[in-house]
C-alpha cells in the first residue's frame, strides 16, 4: 500500500481555501466601499416595508440580524459540543435555515445602506460633518459584506481545514455585532423604537 495516498494535505494546500476566502472577502469589502463612495445616495430606499423611513426599516431589520447572529453563535456552540449539551436532531437544519435568513437580511440592509446613504466621510453636501460613528458604521458595513463572502466560502468548501469555518464565523459575528451596536443599538438609545406606518 502506498503511503502517499494516506499523506496529510500539504500545509500550502490546506490553507489555499482560507487564503482564497479571505482574499475574495477583502476584495468584495473594498469594492462595496468604493461603490458606496462613488454612488450618489438617493436618501430613499426601494422599500421601507411599511416604516416611515429607510432608516427606521433598517433599524428593525438590523435588530433582527443581531438576534439571528446571537442565535447562530449559540447554535454553533451547541452543534460543536462547546456548551456541554447534546444537540437536538433539528438544530442543524434550524441553524442552516436561520443562517440563510440572516444572509438575506444582511444583503437587504446592505443594499439599502449603500443605495440610500452611501459611504460618507468628511462633510455632507448640506455642510453637516459626518460623525465618527457614521463613518465607523459605514466601514464596518463594508467589512461585514466581505466577511459574509468569506463565511460562504468556508461553509461551501469541502477542502478547507477545520479551523476555517469557526474563524470565518467568528469574524462575521464580531463585525456584525459591531455594525449592530454602531447603528441599531445607537439609534434605539438615541431615538427609541421606530414607528411604522405613514
Amino acid at each position: 500500500m502506498a503511503e502517499s495516498s494516506l499523506a496529510a494535505p500539504t500545509p500550502s494546500g490546506s490553507v489555499a481555501v482560507p487564503l482564497t476566502g479571505f482574499a475574495v472577502g477583502a476584495v468584495v469589502a473594498v469594492l462595496v466601499g468604493v461603490f458606496g463612495r462613488v454612488h450618489d445616495p438617493t436618501l430613499a430606499g426601494t422599500t421601507t416595508l411599511g416604516f416611515r423611513t429607510v432608516l427606521a426599516m433598517k433599524v428593525v431589520a438590523t435588530v433582527a440580524i443581531g438576534v439571528l447572529a446571537v442565535l447562530q453563535l449559540l447554535g454553533a456552540l451547541v452543534l460543536y459540543g462547546k456548551l456541554g449539551v447534546k444537540a437536538p436532531a433539528w438544530l442543524g437544519t434550524a441553524h442552516r435555515v436561520s443562517g440563510s435568513i440572516g444572509v438575506v437580511l444582511i444583503v437587504f440592509v446592505a443594499y439599502h445602506c449603500l443605495w440610500a446613504l452611501g459611504l460618507e466621510y468628511g462633510t455632507l453636501p448640506d455642510g453637516e460633518p459626518v460623525s465618527a460613528r457614521t463613518l465607523l458604521h459605514g466601514i464596518l458595513g463594508c467589512l461585514v459584506i466581505g466577511a459574509l463572502v468569506t463565511k460562504v466560502v468556508a461553509v461551501r468548501s469541502r477542502r478547507a481545514p477545520g479551523w476555517f469555518l469557526p474563524v470565518a464565523g467568528g469574524l462575521l459575528f464580531t463585525l456584525l455585532m459591531a455594525a449592530v451596536l454602531s447603528s441599531a443599538v445607537w439609534y434605539l438609545g438615541a431615538k427609541g423604537w421606530p414607528a411604522s406606518g405613514y
